[in-house]
């Protein structure tokens, strides 16, 4: 697919080349973004030519926001306006789809809208052990200053309004995660039964669906959360994890085999620290271990009479005297003199 872009992108005057801002990936993905990964999935299934931008500053957006497709004097910053566009343009890969399973591809759209998204606005913006460990240290560094002080703030506030909306009889947060996380796992349970062992969810090629459905499963399950309830949910569904696993390698291998790459050279770089740093210790335990032993098997020979210790006193003399008759033994008793008396 790779090679297919770049030789349309060859083929296309500057008017007609289609360019796409996005949010930059990380973790193996393309982008972090699931709007943006979105778009990104169903351009690569469908093999649309288009220049990718990694942005990461929606300020520079006419509505301030990501993505953003420009086609020639024409802006379009929503999925709904850029994917119909696609298939004006005759890249559409729902066309041996039937009239049942696309009206399902709506009905999973609103799906995932609905029970997945609040929950992965709740785990990237209100989750404060994410928020404050991942993802606003994630969002300072990818946008420039001074945009790094304001979208995170407004992100996480967007995020909480969407809450109160949802459940807006309800002050405790707790209660409100509960309920998103359930309704999030339900949902995950209901897609991986969909799914079942198949490669993709309608047969061997992608859909629009699988466009909707990575763009959200793949961050969810690539981030590195501190917080990571719901990806363990999504890891024990394994053949999701392995959809996912399976998209990224064919359609973004670039991003997945690099990031890979990173993350083997620095397991094997930590591996080596630690060893470098345990060795005088080793070395010393090693050490003390011996001197132990060596104790050990000394004690050990000396209570069970295997090695027996003779004092011996110097300027000492040993005389022989014999025991009288009337003495109890007959053995001869030995009488220690000092040199003195012997003179």
């Amino acid at each position: 697919p790779e090679l297919c872009w770049q030789c349309k992108l060859l083929k296309m005057t500057n008017s007609e080349i289609l360019q796409l801002d996005i949010w930059k990936g990380d973790w193996g993905l393309p982008s972090v973004d699931v709007e943006c990964l979105q778009v990104l999935a169903y351009a690569k299934f469908s093999e649309v030519p288009l220049k990718i931008n990694l942005t990461s500053n929606p300020f520079r957006t006419p509505n301030g926001r990501l993505p953003l497709l420009k086609a020639g004097l024409k802006t379009l910053d929503t999925v709904k306006d850029i994917l119909p566009f696609f298939r004006g343009k005759h890249y559409n890969i729902d066309y041996v789809l039937t009239d049942k399973q696309c009206a399902d591809v709506m009905a999973y759209d609103a799906l995932l809208k609905e029970k997945l998204y609040p929950a992965i606005q709740f785990i990237w913006w209100i989750d404060k052990k994410n928020l404050e460990e991942l993802v606003r240290p994630w969002y300072c560094k990818a946008l420039p200053f001074p945009l790094n002080f304001y979208y995170p703030g407004r992100f996480e506030r967007q995020a909480h309004s969407l809450m109160q909306s949802l459940y807006p009889l309800e002050d405790n947060i707790n209660v409100i995660e509960n309920e998103v996380y359930l309704k999030a796992q339900e949902c995950l349970t209901l897609l991986s039964t969909k799914l079942g062992d198949d490669e993709f969810f309608y047969g061997q090629q992608p859909s629009a669906i699988d466009a909707i459905i990575y763009s959200y499963l793949a961050p969810l399950l690539k981030a590195p959360l501190p917080n990571p309830v719901l990806q363990n949910h999504l890891k024990a569904c394994t053949n999701l994890a392995k959809y996912v696993s399976r998209i990224s390698q064919r359609y973004f291998e670039s991003e997945y085999q690099s990031y890979e790459k990173q993350r083997a050279e620095k397991t094997a770089d930590k591996l080596r620290r630690n060893s470098e740093s345990e060795f005088p210790n080793k070395r010393r335990n090693q050490i003390l271990a011996a001197f132990v032993a060596t104790l050990a098997m000394l004690g050990y020979a000396l209570s069970t009479g295997i090695v027996k210790v003779s004092f011996v006193y110097p300027c000492k003399k040993i005389l022989n005297v014999p025991v009288q008759d009337d003495e109890i033994s007959d053995v001869p008793v030995e009488y220690i003199l000092d040199d003195e008396d012997v003179e």
